[in-house]
């Protein structure tokens, strides 16, 4: 499948994803601003319920689909027969061919350090170890200005309304598919669904989060097959012990004209200095664009 720059991007004039809400400002002044909307969706494979989420409701399909890929629930192999989609009963029901049943899994649930009620399974790393992630895969850091320029101007629902997390696909310095969540869980899964039902290849890919470089981050995007993983936050100690493990390429704190590389550091390319950086537009980015989260990593 051929895609183009922002294939899919956020669309924060959706009147589903946000409400207006009126309040008051810190001198007391009447106020009108947008909110992020949040509704359950509860997901089924076959007949049986796996896991009921908070999620803003856009994509259903691919994150149902997303969600039991790194879940280990679907098999990469496994035909899928149908995905049902119910708004009245806030339900997606995912049919496969193989029968399923996954009632002993479904008890071995694990919180995780996320938010918006993100869960991961006791044997998220089943699949982990024995994922061998292309090597001969380069990483320019002209790309990293770029990717970080483009998906920080780009609209979205965070700038409208905040509170949202964002996960984007992308090949060389061109973002290809932009998705948003209250959770980062969810946002990931969405763009590893979109992956699987249209056949797009992994092995090319980077993958940029707005969310910080945890283990469950790094588990998802190795378990995708993406080799190099950005995001504009930190890490935690086992994501990058585990990018280590894996030889994912991970970069952190990438904002303007700065980041760290924490893993997989063959891959990179120098190929822009930092008064190049500012040349091409990629200086320290306008306060205004910044996240809360990037804004507590400095």
């Amino acid at each position: 499948m051929s895609l183009k720059t922002f294939t899919i991007a956020p669309d924060p004039a959706d009147p589903k994803l946000t409400e207006r809400v009126r309040g008051l400002d810190q001198d007391g002044r009447e106020i009108e601003t947008a909110v992020t909307v949040e509704r359950p969706l509860t997901l089924y494979l076959n007949g049986q319920e796996i896991v009921t989420m908070m999620t803003i409701g856009d994509y259903p399909d691919c994150l149902a689909v997303g969600y039991l890929l790194n879940q280990n629930m679907l098999r990469r192999d496994d035909r899928i027969t149908g995905i049902d989609v119910d708004e009245e009963t806030d339900t997606v029901v995912v049919r496969t061919e193989r029968a399923t049943d996954y009632e002993a899994k479904l008890k071995k649930k694990t919180l995780t350090s996320g938010c918006a009620q993100g869960t991961a399974f006791g044997d998220v790393m089943e699949t982990f170890e024995s994922v061998s992630l292309p090597a001969d895969v380069r990483l320019r850091t002209s790309w990293i200005y770029a990717l970080s320029r483009q998906i920080n101007l780009q609209p979205s629902l965070y700038l409208e309304a905040g509170a949202i997390h964002g996960c984007v696909l992308c090949q060389e310095d061109r973002p290809l598919v932009y998705m948003e969540d209250v959770g980062r869980h969810n946002a990931v899964d969405k763009v590893a669904g979109y992956m699987h039902l249209n056949g797009i290849p992994a092995g090319d890919k980077i993958f940029y989060t707005t969310g910080r470089l945890t283990s469950e981050m790094v588990i998802k995007t190795v378990q995708m097959g993406i080799p190099i993983l950005i995001s504009r936050s930190g890490f935690t100690a086992w994501g990058v012990q585990l990018a280590r493990q894996a030889n994912l390429t991970l970069v952190g704190r990438a904002k303007g004209k700065r980041f760290i590389a924490l893993a997989g550091t063959d891959r990179l390319v120098f190929d822009t200095d930092g008064a190049l950086a500012d040349a091409s537009g990629a200086a320290d980015e306008d306060r205004r664009h910044a996240r809360k989260g990037s804004r507590d990593d400095d």
